[in-house]
This record gives structure tokens, C-alpha cells and sequence, in this order.
């Protein structure tokens, strides 16, 4: 039998579990096209005029979204991008600098493992394209010129709204951090609008608020094999779950695969692991610290969740072995028996 595609799955998840036998309350469901992935939008309660006009609100600003930050299509990003290697002072569109100013703080946290700065690294091995497909590993040479220069955010002196580049090898990429940063926006605007009851789904990382009907929304977590679930966990209030994978973009190359998650420190994709997930209040934060972790690996995961400010990790390495702390441990239920698990000290004392 074949499988429901991914996001489709966590859907179905997200909606039908906890219903029991009970009538399920009344439930909306949208998507529509947005970074590159499906946004899937659930609200609770609301009536058919009100989800049709969220739908299309989000939708619009998802796209405008899109266009300011795209990191190689033409839009204010690509401009900023070009003046960043001028060496003289320019004024930020105001688009882009609340998440230069945000990926400045949250890659200062992680000890630079979380690096929008490295656009040229993924420049390099292909990820930029929509399609990685065919690519092959980038010269060595190029690799070692960019280690070098180590391009970090903190390359760029922010005063106001003037932007400073210190480093020509800084080539902004909002992509280990943009999609959450997008759905806190559209939660802001749900509830601009009056709307506490929803999730915003993106690919699978999403933010859910309120509840469904007083009752948790049901969350899968995808498992590193890239489809199916490896969890599930509930949320009711305020949380974002999100998930980085090795699975999601790659290619082969001479029998090795090659992942999108580029290791700032060694110009290559990270190593030992297969999924970081993290749930955390905001989404930016979370889609953050899932990238770092995923680059922190088995022995360094804690320490940078700490500095981070993350209550619940589970990370996956890439002998299979779940490597979480007591609390998210508490809250997760696992599909799969006998896999083996592996308790950190906690997060929070």
C-alpha cells in the first residue's frame, strides 16, 4: 500500500488523533505553494468566511516573504548581498534586517553552528538551485579559500538601519532559519485577525497555538528515513516543533550521499546525524537550533541547546540511537520498539 506524502501525513496526524469518539469540533484545513514547500493551515473553530480570508492573507504574505528574502532570485536579500561586498555603509531594507539582526543573535548562541552567513558554502555544493539533483562535491580549493575567510554574521557592524560588511565572503542564506521566522509572522497575523486556535505548517515545521476544541493539537515528528513518523507529542498553547534531517535535500556523487547541511567548520556536510528535532516557544528559534544541533552532533548537542535556551531536543545520530534530555523524553511517544535511547543530564536545572 502506498504511503500519504509527508506533509499529508502529519496532517492527518495533527487532526485525527486524540478525536477518539468524541464529534470532532469544527476544523478548517488550507494549503498553498510558499518557500519552495507546502504550508498547510489548520484552524479551530473558525467559520468558512474567516478561514478563507486567513488563507488568503497568509498566502499574499508568505509570497511577499518569499520574494525579500529568496537568496539567489532578485529581491531586496540579493541586494544586500551585493553591498555587503562593497565595504561601505548602507541602509537595510527593512525586509531583511529584522532577520539579520535576529541570525546575528541566535548564531552568536550556538557558537556560529547556526551561520547564515555561509551562502557561498552552499553556493558551492549546489544547494542554492531548487534542485540538487546531478550536482557533484566543489573543488577542494574553493572549500579551503571560503574556511579561510570563515564568513560569520558577526562580519556585519549593524547601527540603526546601516549595514556594515567587513568580510566579501559574507553572502547572506535564509534558508536554515527564514521558514521560521515566516511562521511567526503568520501567527502574529492570525491573531491579528482573531484567530488563537490554529497550526501554520511548512514542510512538516510548524508553530501551533491554542488548542483543538480544549483538547492538545497532536504533532508528528518525521522520522530520519525521511518519510513516516518517528513520534508524535502534544502541544496545547504555544510551541513550534521543527525538524532538521539529512534527507531533506541531497545528492549522489560516486556512491556517497551528500546532504544540504553544510558544517561551517569544515566546509562539508555535517556529520553523525540523521535529525535534529526541537520544540521551543518561537519558530525562529526553533528552526534555528534545529540546524545547529544537527551540526552539534551526538557529542555536542547539549551544550549548544543550553546556550541556545532549548527545553526539548531529540536527536537522532547516525547509528540510530535517540539521543534526548528527560524532559522531551517525558513528553514524546515513540512508534518504534527497541530502538535505543540514550538520556542526557537535563537542560533546564
Amino acid at each position: 500500500m502506498n504511503r500519504p506524502p509527508l506533509p499529508r501525513l502529519l496532517l492527518l496526524l495533527t487532526l485525527l488523533a486524540l478525536a477518539g469518539c468524541q464529534p470532532a469540533p469544527d476544523v478548517s484545513n488550507s494549503r498553498f505553494l510558499a518557500f519552495g514547500t507546502l504550508v498547510d493551515l489548520t484552524l479551530a473553530g473558525a467559520s468558512e468566511q474567516e478561514a478563507r480570508q486567513a488563507t488568503q492573507v497568509l498566502e499574499e504574505d508568505f509570497q511577499k516573504m518569499h520574494h525579500a528574502w529568496h537568496a539567489w532570485d532578485p529581491g531586496p536579500l540579493g541586494r544586500v548581498n551585493r553591498l555587503l561586498r562593497e565595504d561601505e555603509p548602507f541602509a537595510a531594507p527593512p525586509s531583511v534586517l529584522p532577520l539579520i539582526v535576529k541570525g546575528k543573535a541566535l548564531s552568536l548562541q550556538s557558537d556560529h553552528l547556526f551561520n547564515p552567513a555561509i551562502g557561498h558554502l552552499v553556493d558551492a555544493w549546489g544547494f542554492h538551485g531548487d534542485d540538487p539533483e546531478g550536482h557533484r562535491p566543489p573543488p577542494q580549493e574553493r572549500l579551503d579559500a571560503l574556511l579561510r575567510s570563515n564568513p560569520r554574521m558577526s562580519d556585519i557592524e549593524i547601527e540603526g538601519i546601516t549595514l556594515h560588511g567587513r568580510n566579501p565572503d559574507v553572502k547572506l542564506d535564509f534558508g536554515a532559519f527564514g521558514k521560521g521566522y515566516g511562521i511567526d509572522l503568520a501567527i502574529g497575523r492570525l491573531r491579528q485577525l482573531g484567530l488563537s486556535d490554529a497550526i501554520v505548517n511548512a514542510g512538516g515545521d510548524l508553530r501551533a497555538i491554542g488548542s483543538r476544541d480544549g483538547r492538545p493539537w497532536r504533532i508528528g515528528i518525521r522520522h530520519p528515513d525521511g518519510e513516516g513518523i518517528l513520534a508524535t507529542v502534544e502541544i496545547q498553547g504555544d510551541e513550534s516543533v521543527f525538524t532538521s534531517g539529512d534527507y531533506e535535500r541531497n545528492f549522489t556523487w560516486q556512491g556517497r550521499r551528500y546532504h544540504h547541511i553544510i558544517d561551517p567548520r569544515t566546509g562539508y556536510p555535517a556529520e553523525g546525524t540523521r535529525s535534529a528535532t526541537v520544540i521551543h516557544s518561537d519558530a525562529v528559534t526553533a528552526d534555528a537550533a534545529a540546524t545547529a544541533l544537527f551540526i552539534a552532533g551526538p557529542g555536542q548537542w547539549h551544550r549548544i541547546a543550553r546556550q541556545m535556551g532549548i527545553r526539548y531536543v531529540l536527536l537522532v545520530d547516525s547509528d540510530g540511537n535517540l539521543h534526548m534530555n528527560p524532559a522531551m523524553r517525558e513528553r514524546v511517544v515513540l512508534m518504534e520498539k527497541g530502538v535505543n535511547i540514550l538520556l542526557s543530564a537535563p537542560l533546564q536545572e
